[in-house]
């Protein structure tokens, strides 16, 4: 079982930039492991933003890439998304998930066990 606490999300100008954090609290270690950030704005369905697996590798959507970095800090068990210069449409609920024993960059939702509650980031001036 996985906890995951989502935080770090808040109101900023188009232009401004966040840092989302996801904290994983769990008790067992996943020697594999792949962690993600999707987003679901109202009306529209859930996408994968970015995802990183144990050893390192990651995968970044093209709608966010050379604007969003993702990182993990393994002794910490905390997953990040830095987001720059933003805009008008990031504004959504952002959410970790995490998926056990399968170390593969996946943008897809469907194949991620846990989640957490979400973080809301708004852009708007």
């Amino acid at each position: 079982q996985v906890q995951l606490v989502e935080s770090g999300g808040g109101s900023v100008q188009p232009g401004g930039s966040l840092r989302l954090a996801c904290e994983q609290r769990r008790q067992r270690t996943y020697p594999y492991y792949s962690i993600a950030w999707f987003r679901q704005a109202p009306g529209k369905e859930r996408q994968g933003i970015a995802a990183i697996t144990s050893s390192g590798q990651t995968a970044v959507a093209d709608s966010v890439k050379g604007r969003f970095t993702i990182s993990q800090d393994n002794a910490k068990k905390t997953l990040y998304l830095e987001m720059n210069s933003l805009k008008p449409e990031d504004t959504a609920p952002y959410y970790c998930a995490f998926r056990a024993s399968v170390a593969e960059v996946n943008l897809d939702d469907s194949v991620y066990n846990s989640w957490g509650q979400g973080t809301q980031v708004i852009v708007s001036s």
